[in-house]
C-alpha cells in the first residue's frame, strides 16, 4: 500500500511540474524581454509599449549603461531582442565575439554633434586643440568623417566607415584626438577644448546646440540607423514580428520628432 501510495504521489508531482512548466511557457510566450540604452531607445521603447499591449503583449525593457552587455545578454538567450546600436557596430560585435545577431527593423538615426568643451569657435581653432572621440571603431570613423567634413583634419582616401586616427592624412592644427568609452566622452566635456558626442548620451548629458552635425544626407545617416536585433533565427518568431509591427507605426514616429527636435531621427 505505502508502495502503491508513493507511486501516485510521484506521479501527482511529475504532473504539476509538467502543468507548471507548460504554464509558465506560454505567459513566457506574450512577454518580450529587450535590452536597451536609456535615451533615446528605451523612452522610445515606452511607447512601444501601448501598442504591444494592444495585441496581447507586455513588454519588459531592460537598461543597460554599456554598448557590450545588451549584445552577450541577447547572445546568451536572457533577452528577446536588444535596441541600441547600429549596423556597423553590430557587424564589428558579430566578428570580435563570434555572436550571430541579426537586425530586424531600422528605427532611427542619431546624428552625431562637436560640441564646445574650453574652446568653441571652429574657425579660430587653436593648435594642439584637443578633441574627445567614441573609441569604438564604428563611433570612431564617424566623429572623424564628421571632423573632416567640416575642414579639420583630412582622412585617407576611401577609409570610410573604418577611418581610425591611423587613416588621418593631414592635421593643419596638430589636434589631439583623445580616444574615450562612448559614454564617457560627455562627462570629460570640461577637460577638452571639444568633443564629439553620441546622439544618445548628448540627450542624457543634457548638451545641446552642438557646434556642427552629421548632415542628413551624409554617409553616417545612410548607414547608423539604428535598429531592432534578435538572435539569428529568432527573426520570424511571433514575438519579432509583433515586436517591429508595434514599433514601426505612425504614432512612434510622431512621437520621436516631436520628443527629440532633429536629434533623433525615424527612418521609417
Amino acid at each position: 500500500m505505502k508502495k502503491r501510495l508513493s507511486v501516485i504521489v510521484t506521479a501527482l508531482l511529475a504532473a504539476a511540474a509538467v502543468l507548471a512548466g507548460c504554464g509558465g511557457k506560454s505567459g513566457d510566450d506574450k512577454v518580450i524581454k529587450i535590452g536597451a540604452t536609456v535615451t533615446p531607445h528605451s523612452e522610445i521603447l515606452e511607447k512601444v509599449k501601448d501598442n504591444l499591449a494592444a495585441d496581447g503583449y507586455t513588454l519588459d525593457v531592460v537598461i543597460y549603461n554599456d554598448y557590450v552587455l545588451p549584445n552577450t545578454a541577447l547572445e546568451d538567450g536572457e533577452l528577446d531582442a536588444n535596441f541600441f546600436q547600429h549596423g556597423p557596430y553590430l557587424e564589428d560585435f558579430n566578428k570580435e565575439n563570434g555572436t550571430h545577431i541579426v537586425s530586424v527593423a531600422a528605427v532611427h538615426f542619431e546624428p552625431m554633434g562637436l560640441y564646445a568643451g574650453k574652446s568653441s569657435d571652429l574657425s579660430s581653432i587653436a593648435d594642439g586643440a584637443s578633441i574627445a572621440v567614441p573609441n569604438d571603431t564604428t563611433n570612431e570613423a564617424r566623429a572623424l568623417l564628421l571632423l573632416e567634413a567640416n575642414g579639420l583634419i583630412k582622412l585617407k582616401e576611401g577609409a570610410g566607415i573604418s577611418s581610425t586616427v591611423i587613416d588621418i592624412e593631414e592635421n593643419p592644427h596638430n589636434l589631439k584626438i583623445e580616444e574615450l568609452e562612448a559614454a564617457q566622452v560627455p562627462k570629460a566635456i570640461q577637460d577638452v577644448d571639444f568633443a564629439v558626442v553620441n546622439g544618445n548620451y548628448a540627450i542624457e548629458a543634457g548638451l545641446s546646440d552642438p557646434i556642427v552635425v552629421e548632415a542628413s544626407d551624409s554617409l553616417a545617416a545612410n548607414t547608423y540607423a539604428n535598429i531592432i536585433c534578435v538572435k539569428e533565427g529568432n527573426e520570424n518568431t511571433d514575438k519579432t514580428k509583433a515586436l517591429v509591427n508595434a514599433t514601426l507605426q505612425d504614432n512612434i514616429r510622431d512621437y520621436i520628432n516631436d520628443s527629440y527636435k532633429g536629434a533623433v531621427v525615424p527612418v521609417f
